[in-house]
């Protein structure tokens, strides 16, 4: 007996909800649909499926034995998926998201290179600073900076992510440079929205994780935003390199307490682990993993008078 073959029909009369049914979606006989039912209750020793002359119900073993079988033949049918996908050449639509500036500063450039690598793709991008659910809004990987909570998703690594405090010159000869992070409670800050905390920057420094409540001006779900701001003088800020690098180098904005920083983030592909991983989605991945790498462009900067 094939049981694998067996299970399949079994699965088939059970959502047919009858065997003649089942049988005309497997163009098979009735016959050989019963007869293969009965070779798998004799097999496991049970009744699988209540019959009458009028309709057949799944007992009690039946029910929990069809969730069983839908899901091993789901993983045999994603493992088959996914090592035929090794194969292929990545082709198809490509469903993405990403924050807003990370993807306007950064991805314009990588995701060029990528069409010029795989032609066959097309990309559909969409760029929210929110938290995207990978699952319940379809995408087939989304770009997250934060620290990842364990779940049942896959997670593969880009990039670092640096962030620094900042300010403009201009700010800092008004209002005094801070030298030790509680000096921040009297400071204007600009202040990033989408933390779990906004109002506490969690800092490490030589004697380990300080939190300091802090306040400003602007409170804002986007770190152009805040660049900005802390550009023209506004406050002090927290942002990643990729973002104010430009900036650093410059002179436009200056670290400031240097010998502190928030604990360490990256920037991570995020995406279903129940799917199978399609070669479009993987070729992307490993792409922008190359292509920014442990040492990203926007961490090559040097500030005045380093």
């Amino acid at each position: 007996m094939d049981r694998l073959n067996s299970m399949r029909i079994f699965v088939e009369v059970a959502t047919a909800a009858g065997f003649s049914a089942a049988a005309s979606r497997l163009g098979l006989s009735r016959a050989q649909v019963s007869k293969s039912v009965m070779q798998l209750e004799k097999h496991l020793g049970t009744r699988l499926f209540n019959r009458t002359t009028r309709r057949i119900s799944l007992t009690e073993v039946g029910k929990v034995y069809l969730e069983r079988c839908v899901d091993i033949l789901q993983d045999i049918d994603e493992t088959e998926a996914m090592a035929s996908a090794q194969t292929r050449e990545p082709r198809g639509r490509l469903t993405l998201s990403a924050p807003t500036s990370f993807g306007v500063l950064h991805l314009q450039s990588a995701i060029p290179a990528y069409l010029r690598q795989y032609p066959q793709v097309q990309i559909s991008l969409n760029l929210a600073d929110r938290f995207i659910d990978v699952v319940d809004e379809g995408f087939d990987l989304v770009i997250r900076i934060a620290e990842l909570q364990d779940s049942s998703l896959i997670a593969r690594r880009l990039a670092p992510c640096r962030r620094l405090l900042c300010a403009a010159p201009a700010y800092l000869d008004q209002h005094g440079t801070p030298q030790v992070p509680q000096d921040l409670a009297i400071h204007h800050c600009l202040v990033y929205s989408n933390e779990l905390k906004p109002d506490t920057w969690q800092l490490q420094g030589p004697g380990g994780i300080e939190a300091v409540k802090v306040n400003g001006p602007i409170c804002a779900d986007n770190g152009d935003i805040l660049r900005a701001a802390a550009v023209a003088g506004l406050g002090v800020t927290l942002l990643p390199t990729f973002i104010i690098g430009p900036d650093l180098e410059a002179g436009r904005l200056r670290q400031v307490l240097t010998d502190y920083c928030p604990p360490a983030i990256s920037i991570h592909a995020v995406f279903p682990s129940r799917r199978y991983l399609s070669a479009k989605v993987r070729s992307f991945v490993d792409f922008m993993a190359a292509y920014f790498g442990d040492q990203p462009e926007w961490d090559q900067f040097e500030q005045p008078g380093t």
